[in-house]
């Protein structure tokens, strides 16, 4: 049994733990986290030492039957693709977390922690490029995580920005998906946002910062490139997060050695000059869209009609598919809204359960507050078969006056309501028992609010 955070060790304290600490609210976990990389990485791995001990347990089997790769595999990739292009800094709160873990009696160590923070571009983007170096079908596809959208200016109720964000992911990642993170670091500016055990980054990549930055992206739905020579892009993106103090910082060290991994359309916002952005990375192609007046949504669609052609196989026909059908509702909404946008209509919006293609309830994989495994016909282009168990997990909203008090609101499991049980599930939807072991329950919690330096 492990020793209580800050408990004494041989009759000394443990000043590795000094100043961190962790309480549960309403299915979070809220943690705190301050001093060197080691320390914070320490602090991540002891008190979140449970948490990152079951998602690795899950992942393993999880990777092996979507990918046909086993843990060894990827293992063995961040040790010779992902590692040696990461700064030393995050090299040393990666290793702090193994040390925090092994501390609490967890078996994991940096090879571990390092696949496990590439969840999503080791799996979805090195393997599909693999695969055609060896001249064969990709097994996996880039996935389609997440709706968002961030407006400013004559959008938004008191013109300033407001910023919301559903990840979208399969529900045995996505139930574990969280952990809200209050990073204080040596270096660098002061952290909130969301994110999963064991990893530096968000990941779903929502969060706001000292700095005044407001940061979340979606995925790029058919998104093909990779380049294993790049620096791993949950590394970027946990830099970018920790030293952007503009739109400029934040792009500038996004593509510094960018590998194509994760390929994402990032929204944006400085809450120093209320101006807002997408920024739209792949590997070749890459764009910026900026505005001091308007608004951009996110649903797994590319932007840039040029990065759309090279880089991926979107097909803008059918718009009654997932990104197109999301697009065209988030569209709708921030339309009518426009002038009375605020963060409780943003919160409104991720638990809209309309289905705007067929113009009727859901929610489906149509709907903003998405569930895909009450669809008949799944997303068949992120590879999720009919009722697959995915969707949205959880969302996030923040506007300028909460931003600029390192506040957010965040409600886990799905906004609209919606619980998803296992058993249920599983018992109605037999060809997916694999997941038998894997799959828990998602229960619907009510929005609740974190601040930086927040106490139980």
């Amino acid at each position: 049994m492990r020793p209580a955070a800050g408990a004494f060790t041989e009759n000394q304290p443990d000043t590795r733990l000094q100043g961190s600490y962790r309480f549960d609210r309403n299915g979070w976990v809220y943690i705190h986290l301050e001093g060197a990389p080691q320390q914070i990485g320490y602090q991540h791995g002891y008190l979140l030492s449970k948490e990152t001990s079951d998602l690795l347990r899950v992942a393993k089997p999880f990777l092996l039957h979507e990918t046909k790769r086993d843990w060894n595999f990827y293992r063995k990739a961040s040790q010779e693709i992902l590692w040696p292009k990461i700064d030393a800094e995050y090299q040393n709160e990666i290793d702090g977390i193994v040390v925090g873990l092994n501390d609490a009696g967890i078996k994991a160590d940096r090879w571990d922690i390092v696949a496990l923070n590439a969840l999503e571009e080791l799996p979805y983007y090195y393997v599909p490029w693999l695969d055609k170096q060896l001249g064969r079908v990709p097994t996996t596809h880039a996935p389609g995580n997440c709706s968002a959208m961030i407006a400013t200016g004559s959008y938004t109720k008191d013109h300033h920005i407001v910023m919301g964000h559903n990840a979208w992911v399969n529900y045995v990642v996505g139930e574990r998906w969280n952990i809200i993170f209050d990073i204080k670091p040596l270096h660098g500016y002061r952290i909130l946002m969301d994110g999963l055990p064991g990893v530096i980054a968000s990941n779903d990549d929502f969060g706001i910062t000292s700095a005044g930055m407001m940061i979340t992206e979606t995925t790029i739905t058919g998104f093909s490139s990779f380049d294993p020579a790049g620096s791993p892009e949950f590394y970027r993106a946990r830099k970018a997060m920790q030293y952007s103090n503009s739109i400029d910082d934040y792009t500038r060290i996004m593509l510094d050695g960018n590998n194509g991994g994760y390929a994402n359309d990032w929204l944006l916002g400085d809450n120093k000059t209320g101006e807002i952005a997408v920024f739209e990375l792949g590997l070749k192609e890459h764009s910026l869209r900026r505005t001091s007046d308007g608004y951009f949504v996110g649903s797994n669609f590319p932007v840039d009609s040029k990065l759309a052609t090279v880089e991926t196989n979107f097909d803008f026909t059918r718009t009654g598919g997932s990104p197109l059908a999301r697009k065209a509702r988030w569209e709708q909404l921030v339309k009518e809204a426009q002038s009375t946008i605020d963060v409780e209509t943003v919160k409104k919006m991720e638990g809209d359960r309309y289905d705007g293609f067929e113009k009727r309830q859901g929610p489906d994989e149509r709907s903003l507050c998405g569930c895909v495994e009450l669809s008949p016909r799944g997303i068949p282009e992120w590879d999720w078969g009919k009722f697959y168990p995915g969707g949205t997990v959880q969302a996030k909203a923040v506007d300028s006056g909460m931003a600029s008090k390192m506040q957010l609101w965040a409600a886990m499991g799905h906004p609209c309501g919606y619980d998803f049980i296992a058993a249920t599930f599983l018992k109605n939807h037999p060809e997916y028992r694999w997941m038998n072991e894997l799959l828990r329950d998602m229960k619907s919690y009510p929005w609740t609010e974190f601040s930086s330096g927040m106490v139980k």
